[in-house]
């Protein structure tokens, strides 16, 4: 095992086929999804509002720095097909964006 990096990860998709169960569900959580939920974590947080068209899922991700911001993004959209399929809610559409916090860097401004 090699060098291990944090990325965090976001990645967006769009709601597709819910049924009026997951409707009726999601609307009712909704207020506990907005912006103000939006925060990294390993479990990753779940991002939505009330016109259900789009969401994004925020994680961190850990994982060998050899495989890159690829294979990060790969382990989110995983975990968001497995969060969401598990709460039989439908999507598609997923995309991601990796940002490798080891190696990202800092802007101090001088004093």
């Amino acid at each position: 095992m090699g060098v291990r990096h944090t990325y965090r990860v976001i990645v967006r998709g769009v709601w597709d086929g819910l049924t009026d169960e997951s409707r009726a569900r999601l609307l009712a959580e909704a207020d506990d999804h907005g912006l103000t939920a939006m925060r990294f974590t390993e479990e990753g947080s779940l991002a939505y509002d009330r016109a259900l068209k789009h969401f994004s899922f925020r994680c961190v991700v850990v994982s060998d720095a050899d495989d890159g911001d690829e294979m990060a993004g790969v382990i989110a959209e995983d975990r968001v097909e497995r969060a969401l399929g598990g709460l039989g809610h439908g999507f598609r559409d997923l995309r991601s964006t990796v940002t490798d916090m080891d190696t990202m860097k800092i802007n101090r401004k001088g004093r």
